[in-house]
């Protein structure tokens, strides 16, 4: 039998595996995987067709529905040029807080529902528990539905599920969603001088964008609707953070890359606003077919993110109000799988350990009390499900 580890000890185990999206997550879920079976829990996989990553999802307690699903996910985002004090992949503590590359979105979260789990195992719980580790979210949430389609073709249906994203364990009942679009601008290089023969690529695609402040600008002067009252900022937003292209400062670019995103407000359609851009980018394309007929705008789907829609009575708001006592009201701006999970058919709500603000950041921590009072947060929880 395999030695019980601590939520700290499994925290550090977890961060030290270089987990960034767009590298494999296979050893830690083998790590994971193997911990779990060590104490007579067997997991199970989805097994993504297309590249080295794997989900991860595990069921104790009696073999019946209703579970409540501890839901988090293994990637991370990169640390390249980001000044950190010490080692990303390694935990440090210094002055109350824990450092390291996911400590805080969301590997911390992640261990202590891996020990919740075990922990619920010897309990013998009488209301099953179930963990859930996906892969991909940070890059568009494109991993959890995949898994949550094999959750339920190999596990009893859960009836809810607690995300872990840091939320300072306040329980999150809605969220934005998201839609998202790379976008490819074909222009005609010409020298710059003779630029009305030519298609500037990068010109052309500042008019899409152009279009994304007049959105932004439009949205926030109109009064918000009371769903989207509660959000900060009040309406939907569209966003471009990189773009690239050229080759030369006197050349009109051939090409100019950049991606559109939309952070939805619950109760609007993000697909119209897809179609709202398309139809921009359609109206740009025909006036550079104008001037040179072969150049062209081509997008193509990069995330499609469901909003987390405030639910009545929700029995995953319930269970979480009823541990931390948090009575407040609380809607965050950012997405996560949570949606996910609620089009699938869960109850779903946000709560986990850490502030969101630390997410993503050089030198990203947690706070000592914070992953203390998850760890809480968890015992409560087991109780529960025990009595």
């Amino acid at each position: 039998m395999t030695s019980r580890m601590t939520p700290f000890a499994i925290m550090e185990k977890l961060i030290g595996f270089p987990t960034v999206s767009r590298d494999t997550n296979i050893p830690l879920i083998d790590w994971v995987a193997d911990y779990l079976d060590g104490h007579g829990i067997a997991s199970h996989r989805y097994i993504d067709p297309d590249q080295p990553k794997h989900a991860l999802f595990a069921h104790v307690g009696p073999m019946e529905k209703g579970a409540v699903v501890l839901s988090g996910h293994t990637d991370v985002v990169p640390v390249d040029g980001q000044p950190w004090d010490s080692d990303p992949f390694s935990v440090v503590e210094r002055d109350g807080r824990y450092y390291g590359r996911g400590t805080c979105d969301m590997k911390g979260f992640d261990a202590l529902a891996i020990w919740a789990l075990v922990e619920a195992r010897y309990a013998g719980v009488k209301r099953p528990l179930q963990l859930a580790l996906s892969f991909d979210e940070e890059v568009g949430c494109t991993g959890a539905p995949p898994m949550i389609q094999a959750m339920q073709s190999a596990l009893p249906q859960g009836a809810m599920v607690i995300v872990g994203e840091p939320s300072n364990l306040q329980a999150v009942t809605g969220h934005k969603g998201g839609i998202g679009f790379n976008t490819h601008v074909v222009g005609f290089e010409v020298h710059s001088s003779l630029l009305h023969t030519g298609v500037n690529a990068i010109m052309a695609g500042a008019k899409l964008i152009e279009w994304a402040n007049d959105t932004n600008t439009q949205n926030m002067a109109d009064k918000p609707t009371e769903l989207a009252a509660m959000f900060n900022p009040p309406f939907t937003t569209a966003h471009v953070g990189m773009i690239s292209g050229g080759t030369a400062h006197n050349i009109t670019a051939k090409d100019c890359y950049f991606a559109m995103d939309f952070r939805v407000v619950p109760g609007e359609d993000k697909h119209a606003w897809g179609n709202a851009y398309l139809e921009k980018v359609r109206e740009v394309e025909k006036q550079m077919q104008e001037v040179v007929p072969e150049t062209y705008i081509e997008v193509t789907p990069r995330f499609d993110v469901p909003a987390l829609e405030p639910e009545k009575d929700g029995l995953a708001e319930t269970l979480v109000r009823q541990i931390t006592g948090d009575n407040a009201s609380h809607k965050v701006s950012y997405g996560t799988e949570a949606g996910q999970f609620q089009e699938a058919g869960y109850s779903a709500v946000i709560c986990g350990p850490g502030d969101i603000a630390q997410a993503h950041q050089p030198n990203e921590y947690i706070e000592v009390s914070q992953f203390e009072a998850g760890h809480s947060f968890m015992r409560d929880l087991i109780t529960r499900l025990s009595a």
